[in-house]
């Protein structure tokens, strides 16, 4: 049994342990980790539950304005509430793993709630960036093919694409509701909540298939298309003013995910490098496993960032925020009511 502790919820890391175990089989490397300091067990649990409260109000207010809205969404506004739904589901699940880290990575909670707690916060993970990925397509297919491909951007194929990433995310979420598990661990003392591989193989399998699913293959099409917009916007110089400020937005919020979780991606790579038995030596073995813990909580914040975003740059969106205020003020009801009355 491969026995692969956690301190973050999205990664199969050794991080409460003392020793760091790479996975090769023949040709293991035991390297000394120090404790984590204690005020990690303070700060971060702070850190976690502020993304959880400012996530969970801006995201929130995302979802209502999108929804209570008296206008119909389009395409581009599906896929914006779907990700704004992911990450909602994202923090509200991260008060657990604060609770977790300032106990001292002792998890105090049920196993089936381990199961389904890492479950909704690993997919929702994994839904975000192929959310991006269809926001920067249907950006793509509004500058570069306005014309022949328009009819892919109707609300109901955005729905449907939506609901395949659901089902995509989930089925890639697998693995936690099947080795995600709460156990005491007798060398640390610790009952923990931890993702329990029958084999290396079988962990080293899964991390590889994640990093081409999850990193590489989007990360490729959001490259790709972005070129492609802005080498439209360079060539057009007849473009609507209405599409430049669509197009901004989608640009901010994709440069703000890849900021914010490329440098996780990337280290995870260096790390199955690791556990192959490429580093050889403890120095990289322990820059590796620090970085990842710095990466991962540098990556939630994305998902505060994302409504701030959507504020800032994005005036169509700030239009309907005005717009549901004054359809919900008490003047804007009782004008519609005389006025209903007077046609009657």
């Amino acid at each position: 049994m491969t026995l692969l502790l956690t301190s973050s919820p999205v990664d199969a890391s050794n991080a409460t342990s003392q020793v760091y175990e790479t996975q090769n089989t023949t040709n293991a490397t035991y390297c000394t980790l120090e404790k984590p300091k204690d005020w990690v067990f303070t700060v971060l649990p702070v850190y976690v539950l502020l993304i959880t409260v400012f996530g969970i109000v801006f995201n929130l207010f995302v979802l209502i304005v999108f929804c209570f809205h008296k206008k119909a969404c389009s395409a581009a506004e599906i896929y914006l509430s779907n990700l704004a739904a992911a990450d909602l589901v994202l923090v509200a699940n991260l008060p657990f793993w604060a609770i977790n880290i300032s106990n001292r990575y002792n998890w105090p909670f049920s196993g089936p709630l381990c199961k389904l707690v890492n479950l909704c916060i690993t997919m929702n993970t994994y839904c975000s960036i192929y959310f991006l990925v269809l926001i920067s397509s249907d950006r793509y297919v509004a500058l570069v093919h306005p014309l022949s491909h328009n009819r892919m951007r109707r609300p109901k194929y955005a729905k449907l694409g939506c609901l395949l990433v659901w089902g995509f995310g989930l089925l890639m979420s697998t693995p936690v509701l099947m080795y995600r598990k709460v156990k005491h661990d007798p060398r640390y003392n610790l009952t923990v909540c931890f993702l329990d591989f029958p084999s290396p193989f079988v962990f080293q399998l899964y991390e590889g298939i994640l990093t081409v699913v999850i990193f590489i293959i989007p990360i490729t099409i959001i490259s790709w298309c972005t070129f492609k917009i802005i080498q439209a916007l360079r060539n057009r110089k007849n473009t609507q003013k209405k599409e430049v400020k669509a197009t901004a937005l989608v640009l901010a919020v994709v440069v703000a995910f890849l900021i914010c979780w490329v440098p996780f991606h990337i280290i995870r790579i260096f790390e199955q490098l690791s556990r192959a038995g490429v580093f050889m030596q403890c120095r990289p073995v322990i820059v590796i496993e620090t970085c990842k813990q710095i990466f991962i909580y540098v990556a939630f914040f994305n998902s505060v960032l994302n409504p701030l975003l959507y504020v800032i740059v994005g005036k169509h969106f700030r239009q309907k925020v005005k717009e549901l205020f004054t359809q919900w003020s008490p003047g804007e009801t009782s004008s519609s009511v005389s006025t209903s009355f007077k046609l009657s």
